[in-house]
């Protein structure tokens, strides 16, 4: 956020969501009944499956979009390949799970780039479609509304764990399905006008994501910690063997400058600062739409709808964590 400041911004009236709050995507409003998302996102493998791979990426992608209430339009592949180690055959698979993904989000792909680089990394950019009168951000989120987490959390602490051999089968099958789960639920909870806010739960962690939401919404949070999903057992065991990736370590050393920890447990504030890879979305939600809510959650099959907190009144962005 550092850097953008320094850019050099052209400002618009239709420009209604920029970088200023950290949302999830860019909102450009074409007239008054639509207005474009837009975002990109790519990484490096992180599953030995490529096509998994590409299936995580696309998903990841989406998650942007889905997060602000829109509906993807249209997809750009963005690749980058060391040509002399990765085969063909692996750089077919990548697209081709990706491809599958696209298909699944209805989306359409319209092209793409490819560079020579060191390392691979695959993503997309994504173009989707929203009403400005229903879009979702996360400076909207009011007291008393409650907060439900869409999927366990724990991507970041397994995929460090398959990486070092350290994880069955069972589990990176498990993870793999978790992370491959589109997020399309977004999109009709808005259009319901059931949500006052959203995130989609990432690279910061559930604390880093919420804390976002907490200072574009000027509020505070509490977050019951043992009310958390996880995505298995087996978490909490890697955590004792230190598969903490750095990103976390570091989203943890964050997320102490706003969080008050009343008994939270080391292995809790791991947890709560995992850096998730194509994780769910942070829903504030008014009281009242509660159980609307939780049904639409079922009826798309969510992985989870799980109450993990509320928002609370707050002169600081500040998120207690009670253990």
């Amino acid at each position: 956020m550092q850097v953008l400041r320094q850019l050099p911004v052209l400002n618009s009236r239709n420009l209604l969501v920029g970088t200023a709050t950290g949302d999830d995507a860019g909102v450009y409003r074409i007239d008054r009944n639509r207005a474009l998302v837009q975002t990109t996102d790519f990484f490096t493998p992180i599953v030995d499956d490529p096509f998994a791979y590409g299936q995580v990426a696309a998903t990841n992608a989406f998650s942007d979009v889905y997060a602000m209430g829109g509906r993807p339009l249209t997809a750009l592949n963005l690749m980058g390949i060391p040509a002399d180690l990765v085969p063909p055959r692996i750089i077919n698979l990548i697209l081709r799970g990706g491809a599958a993904k696209i298909k699944e989000a209805k989306c359409v792909l319209i092209g793409g780039h490819t560079i020579r680089n060191p390392e691979p990394f695959y993503g997309l950019a994504v173009t989707g479609l929203v009403s400005p009168r229903r879009m979702l951000t996360n400076g909207k989120a009011r007291a008393g509304d409650v907060l439900i987490l869409t999927k366990p959390l724990g991507t970041g602490i397994i995929t460090t764990g398959i990486k070092r051999g350290l994880t069955n089968r069972l589990l990176e099958r498990r993870v793999i399905a978790l992370m491959t789960k589109l997020n399309n639920v977004g999109p009709e909870l808005a259009e319901k006008g059931l949500l006052r806010a959203a995130v989609d739960v990432t690279g910061f962690g559930l604390l880093g994501h919420l804390g976002a939401m907490c200072r574009a919404s000027g509020v505070g949070a509490e977050i019951a910690a043992d009310a958390v999903p996880v995505i298995s057992a087996e978490v909490f065991q890697l955590i004792a063997a230190g598969c903490i990736p750095a990103g976390s370590r570091d989203n943890l050393a964050f997320a102490n400058n706003f969080t008050e920890w009343d008994g939270a447990t080391p292995t809790q504030k791991a947890l709560l600062t995992d850096a998730q890879t194509s994780g769910g979305l942070l829903l504030s939600v008014p009281r009242r739409n509660l159980d609307a809510v939780l049904k639409c959650l079922k009826s798309h099959h969510a992985p989870c709808a799980a109450v993990v907190g509320q928002i609370v009144r707050s002169s600081k962005p500040k998120i207690r964590v009670a253990a």
